[in-house]
């Protein structure tokens, strides 16, 4: 499958119903990075401009579909520090996934707790700032 979206070709089907949309600091720098993390398979990229951003990335994560861009302040889309919320990973073996994402270079938050609602739970934060849960269901 070819990485390079272009205005010849149909996009790559999205996956899940609730897709998230991160604008950071290098966006293929973090697609590399989710793939190193998180098993990332990147899906399609629109070629950079002529200043090094990218205007839309599309990952496999999981099962689901993330799309990522460089911040574009010119047009509206400033670059901004990720806070307010958290992009959580339903996952079988959380211990994994959590040694996976700090080896690739994602900081401890949280390590993995059994917690009250009865599912083990972990968070980390990428080198972009956002911060990432990984969630493993009750056994």
């Amino acid at each position: 499958m070819s990485t390079t979206i272009d205005a010849q070709h149909a996009p790559v089907p999205v996956k899940g119903g609730l897709v998230a949309y991160l604008a950071l600091d290098g966006a293929m720098k973090a697609a590399a990075f989710y793939g190193q993390a998180f098993g990332a398979e990147l899906a399609g990229a629109m070629p950079p401009d002529e200043q090094g951003r990218t205007m839309h990335v599309h990952l496999y994560v999981n099962g689901s579909s993330l799309m990522l861009s460089d911040a574009y302040p010119e047009h509206g889309h400033p670059l901004q520090t990720p806070q307010g919320y958290t992009m959580t990973l339903m996952v079988e073996d959380l211990e994994a996934w959590w040694t996976r994402a700090l080896e690739a270079g994602a900081t401890a938050v949280l390590p993995p707790t059994d917690m009250f609602w009865g599912d083990r739970y972990a968070q980390v934060r990428d080198p972009f700032g956002v911060l990432w849960g990984m969630n493993q269901g009750a056994r």
